[in-house]
């Protein structure tokens, strides 16, 4: 008798998904709440599990179509890794090279399914690794890996694209066996140059439901807000001595490394006592103002960024808000991030110096009404006491909606945070 797999509620508000990628094709053998489909929503991928062991026998809906919560889109039947029947022993124990992805082969026997041994894991990581996203499948496709060489990061030992563009640049970085080199062609002699294929290539992918979101949430907010950026910059000299005194003790104490996002929330969180339109929201004719900081966190994702919320992060220590972080930066790479993580916030940090950035002019994240852009730090001269002298320098962005933040209210804000983080003794005086 088949079981039915249905689309499982996938959070506040959220009726579809889309199909993103089966992790089980038909007539594979599945294990109890092991993943078999990863579905794509508004806000995050969720993996369906099954929800008993078997045989996946039907797929009902394919990879790019639109569910609705509730829908039946698998069945699966009886029989699995339970049903396998033990294989007749052989007078040989197998050379090691005939074994292929686990597998045993048996050159002499027909040609059929191999079973899994009685030994084996019933599900083993290296299935796992094979089990492609499309932009996995596209890495692979543009590098010329092979995938199966390649050890997999991800949950469960799946190839992510930061794993294929590794293994490309090893590959790159090996010297390659060349054959003996030709003598050198005399100077006269023309040089043959290889004619040019003209060959150009394009290629159509159906944009993800997360990555339609954004897009549409980040034109929503161009077309609705009055956007408006102001600019600082910061000495981040004092930070970065505190956090080199105090690191490994730190560290030792609470488990975490003390970074400068820490220093950066409880900045924000100090500022917005003295601004508190910048941690509020326009509903209809009227603004709502908030009494605690909820801080958005843009974290780079595999599909995309995603801004997990730190709730009352005014209220949190160093360590507590390190500690936040660091577990959404592990579940946005493991793909672990619910759309509960990422609901409410009422203001966003956005770090683009992790990925070099200068300079830039963040986009808030409606309904909220500013963001905080980070950047890189780079020693630059600076005049301190009538001398020009090198300072490890920030610029900072506050990105903000005109209709509800003025200029001086944003440049007041902008401020703050730069007083605190130059003299981080104000975090803790409240000044």
């Amino acid at each position: 008798m088949a079981t039915d797999v249905n689309v499982p509620t996938l959070g506040e508000s959220i009726t579809e998904a889309t199909v993103g990628q089966w992790l089980k094709s038909p007539g594979d053998v599945v294990a109890q709440d092991e993943p078999i489909v990863s579905l794509e929503t508004d806000k995050v991928a969720v993996e369906v599990n099954a929800p008993v062991a078997g045989t996946l026998a039907e797929q009902l809906a394919k990879e790019g179509d639109t569910v609705a919560v509730g829908a039946l889109i698998a069945r699966i039947g009886e029989g699995g890794a339970t049903a396998a029947t033990p294989a007749a022993p052989v007078a040989a124990k197998p050379e090691p090279q005939a074994e292929v992805a686990g597998a045993p082969v048996n050159p002499a026997g027909p040609a059929e399914t191999p079973r899994p041994r009685e030994d084996a894991d019933p599900a083993p990581a290296h299935d796992a690794a094979l089990t492609l996203s499309p932009a996995v499948r596209r890495a692979v496709l543009a590098n010329h890996v092979d995938p199966s060489a390649i050890k997999g990061s991800g949950k469960d030992g799946r190839i992510t694209k930061d794993d294929v563009l590794a293994a490309a640049t090893a590959k790159t970085a090996a010297p390659a066996t060349a054959p003996a080199p030709t003598p050198a062609p005399a100077a006269t002699e023309p040089v043959a140059r290889p004619a040019p294929t003209g060959e150009r290539r394009e290629e159509r992918v159906k944009m993800t439901r997360m990555r339609q979101t954004i897009a549409t949430r980040l034109k929503e907010a161009q077309n609705t807000a009055a956007l408006l950026t102001t600019f600082n910059d910061v000495d981040m000299t004092a930070v970065i001595d505190a956090r080199a005194k105090y690191k490994d003790l730190f560290e030792k104490k609470h488990g975490i490394r003390l970074g400068f996002m820490g220093f950066f929330v409880k900045a924000v969180a100090l500022a917005a006592k003295d601004v508190p339109s910048v941690n509020a929201r326009i509903e209809g004719d009227e603004i709502v103002y908030h009494d605690y900081l909820d801080v958005s966190v843009a974290v780079s994702a595999p599909k995309g960024l995603v801004v997990p919320v730190v709730r009352d992060a005014d209220r949190m220590s160093f360590a507590e808000i390190e500690k936040a972080i660091a577990a959404y930066g592990k579940k946005a790479k493991d793909g672990a991030l619910t759309a509960e993580d990422m609901k409410g916030g009422t203001f966003t940090i956005s770090n683009g110096g992790v990925f070099g950035s200068l300079l830039s002019t963040p986009i808030i994240n409606p309904p909220q009404s500013a963001v905080l852009g980070m950047h890189r730090i780079e020693e630059r001269p600076v005049v301190r006491d009538g001398q020009v002298v090198a300072r490890p320098m920030m610029y900072l962005a506050l990105s903000y909606d005109h209709r509800l933040v003025d200029g001086r209210e944003a440049v007041t804000f902008l401020v703050r945070v730069k007083e605190a983080i130059e003299d981080p003794t104000r975090l803790l005086i409240d000044l």
